[in-house]
């Protein structure tokens, strides 16, 4: 039995490898240049690798030598487990998953051409971003986040075709729903996940209420209007899933003038983990039709590993670059002498903590003196503020996540019940955002994830989770502190190596709470993320 496994396995990657890193660059173009030959091609090769796992005989086989238990090696069992969820996902009429495939991509083109029209003028998402950001007129802001939300009907008859469809396909692998299936299949127990948010939402409910109060005051006075008139728009951002300018510190000023590539190139060569070969081969700044958001995508598992963004000389710009080249060093040492299927990160939510752990550091005061020069005077000016602003912000993203999870749990429950309603009923609920009045529009379509990531965006919070977790193992065991909110990484080799050594190599090798265990000595706990930001 080993060695027919052995055998499948070379078939398997014969198979896949060369589908793989086709369907990958042709990602990479389509995004880049927004040309439908290009996302022609994302179709093509992805239903060709798509049939392979959808191959009955080939599943048979693999489930034949699972049920027999005599494979004993250690290193084949985990290859067996990682290709048996990865083909039991296909195991349906592949014309169904075909035409998801398609479906999707064509929904994905439409959110990478569109533009909001604001009086005749096209604003891509930077600009809605920035009037949303700096306006305090009410109208003109209500006018950018309306516009922005006429994607909505563009897509939402079409989003809700693709969860019919990824339902049908759920339930023909014996799931309840394409929800469920997702978590399973991604090796996460829903009951258990379900019981983390309930956690993380009792954990986080009265420390963000007291925000909240303090957010509607200042915007109250910023915009010249009752708490009670504060409406979507005034949050300054599309979804409020990013913390508000609330305290008086002004980021983006540190960084107006500073070269954000040259800053992340030279923080993650003094931890270790040099990044020269990606920057070489990524697309960071805006261009025509281009992707608007950012994403780092590994073309070959051999180190073709490349990041997209669209820069600006923002905070949060610095963030979005030290998050997607967390990725892209994460990506890059993984052993690659692990076999195939091996050669991934323990978990998606995995690589997101690396991702966000140096995310962080983009609004750490320590960590601005020291890569960016800002004063001694500057620092101690800004830091307590820096540190509220951090909190502000996680639990600002994590009752967010919320929305996003349970709107998701929810809609493959059931397809048909009225999205609308529900989106802003969980709005209410989590974020404590009025809906607009009379408002009966698909502003749940507005938010990409939903149509082309779906049932991932918790991994985002399990992630910040897991940040969190390492972040107090480095800052207690390699540099040896106890200040936790100081800690800046910078030129500290010990930490990449940490990190390479623990995290990065050993790819998806053990199952992820292994993995996270044998780092830190302990399973993912909320523990840290609750003592660094609610306690």
């Amino acid at each position: 039995m080993e060695n027919e496994l052995k055998a499948f396995i070379a078939h398997h990657d014969s198979l896949t490898i060369p589908l793989s890193k086709a369907a990958n660059l042709a990602y990479w173009n389509a995004s880049n240049t927004g040309d439908t030959n290009e996302y022609a091609k994302v179709d093509e090769y992805s239903m060709k690798l798509t049939e392979v796992y959808a191959n009955k005989e080939a599943f048979a086989k693999l489930k034949t030598i699972k049920e027999s238990n005599a494979v004993k090696d250690s290193l084949l069992m985990r290859q067996l487990d990682v290709l048996y969820r990865g083909y039991q996902s296909a195991q349906v009429d592949t014309a169904k998953l075909n035409a998801v495939i398609r479906l999707s991509t064509e929904i994905e083109q439409k959110y990478s051409n569109f533009r909001a029209d604001v009086k005749g003028k096209k604003l891509s998402d930077n600009d809605i971003e920035q009037v949303l950001k700096t306006s305090v007129n009410s109208q003109e802001l209500k006018d950018t986040w309306m516009a922005h939300k006429k994607i909505g009907p563009v897509v939402a008859d079409d989003i809700r075709k693709l969860v019919k469809m990824r339902n049908e396909i759920a339930k023909e692998l014996g799931f309840n729903n394409y929800h469920e299936m997702s978590l399973k299949l991604s090796d996460q127990d829903p009951a258990e996940i379900s019981k983390i948010f309930d956690e993380l939402d009792q954990l986080t409910r009265e420390s963000f209420a007291k925000l909240k109060g303090e957010i509607d005051e200042n915007f109250a006075k910023r915009y010249k209007i009752k708490k009670e008139e504060l409406m979507p728009w005034h949050y300054q951002n599309r979804y409020f899933q990013e913390a508000p300018e609330l305290y008086p510190v002004n980021l983006d000023k540190l960084y107006a003038n500073k070269d954000l590539v040259e800053t992340t190139r030279k923080f993650y060569d003094g931890i270790g983990l040099p990044i020269d070969d990606l920057l070489k081969k990524s697309d960071l700044f805006e261009r025509e039709k281009k992707n608007q958001h950012a994403y780092c995508i590994d073309i070959d598992n051999e180190g073709d590993v490349r990041i997209l963004c669209n820069v600006k000389p923002t905070q949060q710009w610095m963030n979005t670059m030290l998050h997607e080249y967390g990725h892209g060093v994460y990506d890059k040492f993984i052993n690659r002498e692990l076999p195939r299927c091996l050669r991934e990160p323990a978990h998606t939510f995995t690589t997101e903590a690396i991702a966000m752990l140096m995310g962080r550091l983009a609004s750490n005061p320590q960590w601005m003196k020291d890569m960016i020069g800002i004063s001694e005077d500057e620092k101690a000016k800004i830091a307590e503020d820096c540190f509220k602003t951090l909190r502000l912000e996680q639990l600002v993203f994590s009752r967010w996540a919320q929305v996003m999870y349970r709107f998701e749990k929810s809609m493959y429950e059931n397809p048909d019940q009225d999205l609308n309603k529900l989106w802003w009923d969980l709005v209410e609920k989590y974020q404590m955002v009025k809906r607009p009045a009379d408002r009966n529009e698909p502003d749940w379509a507005t938010k990409i994830h939903i149509a082309t990531s779906p049932c991932y965006y918790h991994n985002y919070l399990l992630g910040e989770m897991l940040a969190s977790q390492l972040h107090f193992y480095i800052v207690k065991n390699i540099l040896k502190s106890d200040d936790y909110k100081n800690a800046s990484y910078v030129n500290n080799k010990e930490i990449g190596k940490f990190l390479m050594e623990n995290v990065f190599k050993p790819g998806a090798l053990y199952p992820w709470n292994t993995m996270i265990e044998r780092a830190t000595g302990e399973k993912l706990s909320a523990k840290y993320y609750a003592k660094q930001f609610v306690d």
